[in-house]
């Protein structure tokens, strides 16, 4: 004698009943896999938390569905039917239907809304915005775990607290994940973000402005192209952070612009925030000036359309998490510390030409790094390859790892493609705004001085360098005369 009404003894419910129990039976196992540890693989919490629980539920439904076509079967053919279900608790196959659908019901309901929190969680996880798209997110994912924010959480920053820019994450997302699937995203990956979250709400959870204070030493050195020909050329700088606060101390220096009692404001008519012919500054005094930039004006009826943006966090340190260097700056540091051998004749050019050359994918630069540093000394000083062989060996190493954080072929990202606004050497950055050319009507100019943000405290040679404490007049490793006073850093000191 069936246990159950005969209308649920139909294909339909039956499996709809075996999707159900095979996908529960499933869960259970991956989430005994995942507290346990027994797989790293990102795919185990997409298919634990977020596939096999939707599969589940249309597991259940089907259950219901079968039943309504098979009552509908039955009153077609003539067989005996109900206008409405009955339950009749008198009955010990209806009692035990409501028994066994009531115990299974609250159940899946519990592990359902588990499952449910559990996706929730997952798809605010690094692991799950850094490794689930692997292409996609690849080159990003790779930068942010070299960033000084490596630790804190992706949504930390890209969403944040309250409800509100929760739902506006996740509307965002769900394009993201339609770009995904129907290969509609853009290579490289267009920034600024459009819609993420102002600093003041994010970033300054950390680093608020009135903690801003006081100055930092920077200390850089820098190889000249022929190493045999030239010491490596050694710079100290005392960097004039500023402050945020008056009660900590002078608000002068660069983080003037984040000083509370002041309000800067820009145009920029660029998606990538470079080009910016508007600055508007209002001080303590309540006096407001407007800069424009004389070398390429722009009439005040076509700034009209763009965004007049508060400058904020972002503005400067718009690469906070996922910063693509270039290869001046990544070779010099990796000679700094001999993980490229800083004697070997020309490694300096022969490393940037191995980096920049054009490569279709990361496996075809692995194979080609070696081949092109080796047929460098092979042709032009073969007695290095036979003489310091392991040197060449190291250093190939590292150009290797070097192209292999900063270059990725398949999304066609490069440093080149993402600016970074901090400083001005390898990109226009304090110089969008502070060129000497944007004056305003009473003639004053946002100054290119160097002494404004920094004072260079110990310079030249390594064996010869000269120090004051008062500061030195900036002098070019390379005798280019004052050419340095008018052509940009950047123009120069990308590696290429």
């Amino acid at each position: 004698m069936p246990k159950l009404p005969s209308s649920v003894y139909n294909p339909v419910s039956l499996v709809g009943a075996g999707i159900a129990l095979v996908s529960f039976g499933t869960v259970a196992v991956f989430f005994a896999m995942d507290m346990l540890g027994y797989t790293d693989s990102p795919y185990l919490g997409i298919f634990t938390y977020m596939i096999i629980p939707a599969i589940l539920i249309l597991g259940l439904l089907l259950i219901p569905v079968g039943v309504w076509l098979e009552k509908r079967r039955l009153r077609k053919s003539g067989g005996k039917t109900r206008k409405y279900m009955l339950i009749d608790l008198n009955e010990p196959t209806h009692r035990a239907a409501v028994m066994v659908f009531a115990v299974v019901t609250m159940l899946l309901i519990v592990v359902s809304a588990a499952g449910t929190y559990q996706a929730y969680n997952y798809s605010e996880s690094v692991e799950f915005c850094g490794e689930v798209c692997h292409e996609v997110m690849y080159p990003e994912y790779m930068a942010y775990q070299h960033s000084p924010h490596a630790r804190v959480p992706c949504a930390e920053c890209h969403i944040g607290a309250g409800a509100d820019w929760f739902v506006k994450a996740k509307i965002s997302g769900a394009y993201q994940v339609y770009s995904v699937i129907f290969n509609k995203y853009s290579k490289p990956i267009e920034t600024p973000i459009a819609n993420l979250r102002p600093a003041r709400e994010t970033c300054e959870h950390c680093h608020w402005p009135s903690k801003f204070s006081s100055d930092k030493k920077l200390e850089k050195v820098y190889f000249p192209i022929d190493t045999a020909d030239a010491q490596p050329w050694k710079i100290t700088m005392d960097l004039k952070i500023g402050g945020g606060q008056s009660e900590l101390g002078p608000t002068e220096g660069i983080h003037w612009h984040m000083n509370t009692a002041n309000d800067v404001r820009y145009i920029a008519t660029d998606k990538k925030r470079q080009e910016i012919p508007w600055v508007s500054s209002t001080g303590p005094d309540g006096v407001t000036r407007i800069f424009r930039a004389v070398d390429k004006p722009v009439e005040d009826s076509e700034l009209a359309g763009f965004e007049k943006r508060k400058m904020d966090c972002i503005d400067c340190h718009n690469r906070p998490s996922h910063i693509y260097y270039p290869p001046f700056r990544t070779i010099n540091d990796a000679m700094a510390v001999n993980r490229i051998a800083s004697t070997l004749p020309n490694i300096r050019a022969i490393a940037s030409h191995a980096l920049t050359r054009e490569y279709a994918s990361l496996e075809q630069a692995m194979r080609m790094i070696p081949s092109v540093v080796r047929d460098e000394y092979r042709t032009h000083a073969p007695e290095v390859l036979t003489e310091r062989g392991d040197e060449v060996d190291r250093s190939i190493a590292e150009i290797e790892r070097i192209f292999q954080r900063n270059f990725f072929p398949s999304m066609k990202v490069t440093w080149k493609e993402y600016p970074n606004n901090i400083g001005h050497m390898y990109d226009e950055g304090c110089f969008r705004c502070h060129d000497n050319k944007h004056v305003s009507d009473d003639g004053r100019a946002l100054t290119n001085d160097c002494n404004l943000c920094h004072t260079i405290i110990v310079q030249g040679p390594a064996s010869e360098t000269v120090s004051d404490l008062r500061g030195l007049p900036f002098q070019h490793p390379a005798d280019i005369d004052e050419a340095w006073r008018d052509v940009p850093c950047s123009d120069c000191h990308l590696g290429i």
